[in-house]
């Protein structure tokens, strides 16, 4: 037998008390409370990379997900929490913003933070159609938050960890279960034009993560980590950049290399580079790092 369809609602931008009404007159009939992202304001808006690259601007979307978490938590609903829908700027997008390489720091910490409060499922607006499309709207070649959103299904498990950063506020960081092992996948993003940052990855006593920002000297611990037979952990990383280093440039680069289909459409290998666990990690400016650690394994995660 096929399953039945999800009863999903309502849409449109979260407001609390309205929010809570509906959840206390719909009862048991629904399976997800779905509402709408647009966050950054009209596409025509001039300042929109201000605000993708401002952190502090990325952080009061946070106030519409804990809200919400809080609203179904209180009520009776087995509903779960969606994003229905998000393009982030709204008419459709900018052209050389929404579909270029810039935009994935706002959809990626998107992601990340939308994990964070328990939600379930993230609509982008949309797969084809307006400067926000996944796929290029006249050749329908990926643009580079498409590359964004694979990587993140293939590396980043259902599972959200508690992850802080102590140092400069321009790095974004989520941490999740790893979904290719039983271990962690780690996300940073510098947003920052000028600065590298080198980073190490703590576990504290609750098994949360801790990012320590280190500029010029750093301190080795591998105790808590496994050796294979030659004595050396490693761990895969993929760095993404923008081409040429234009935020506003539609190809993304993976490691140095540009991300493009083959003439017969076939999709480029996500294939990472392997460094020492023993070393830090190194975000370059306005760059983008996922960081799969296999050997290490969290309760939260066995």
């Amino acid at each position: 037998m096929s399953p039945m369809p999800l009863v999903i609602g309502p849409g449109g931008f979260f407001e609390a008390a309205w929010f809570t009404e509906y959840l206390s007159k719909t009862k048991n009939s629904l399976n997800a409370t779905t509402h709408h992202i647009y966050d950054l304001g009209p596409g025509v808006d001039e300042h929109l990379i201000e605000k993708i690259l401002n952190p502090s601007y990325l952080d009061q979307e946070a106030i519409t997900f804990r809200s919400l978490k809080n609203v179904i938590k209180k009520s009776s609903t087995k509903a779960v929490s969606w994003v229905g829908e998000s393009g982030g700027a709204y008419n459709s997008g900018r052209n050389l913003v929404s579909n270029a390489f810039v935009y994935s720091f706002w959809y990626l910490d998107q992601l990340g933070m939308s994990s964070v409060y328990d939600t379930k499922t993230y609509c982008r607006q949309s797969l084809i159609g307006g400067n926000y499309g996944l796929l290029n709207t006249t050749n329908f070649t990926p643009n580079p938050d498409y590359y964004s959103a694979l990587i993140w299904r293939q590396l980043m498990g259902r599972k959200a960890l508690f992850t802080s950063f102590s140092g400069t506020k321009k790095i974004r960081s989520y941490t999740h279960c790893a979904r290719q092992s039983k271990g962690i996948t780690v996300l940073l993003m510098n947003l920052d034009n000028t600065t590298t940052v080198v980073a190490k990855v703590e576990l504290n006593n609750t098994f949360s993560l801790r990012h320590t920002k280190h500029m010029k000297s750093y301190k080795r611990e591998t105790s808590q980590l496994p050796s294979d037979s030659n004595g050396e952990i490693q761990r895969e990383e993929y760095h993404l950049t923008a081409k040429d280093g234009n935020l506003h440039s539609q190809t993304m680069l993976l490691n140095g290399n540009a991300l493009q289909v083959n003439s017969m459409g076939d999709l480029p290998p996500i294939e990472p580079i392997h460094i020492n666990s023993t070393e830090p990690i190194t975000i370059a400016p306005h760059s983008i790092v996922f960081v799969h650690m296999r050997s290490v394994v969290v309760p939260a995660c066995a």
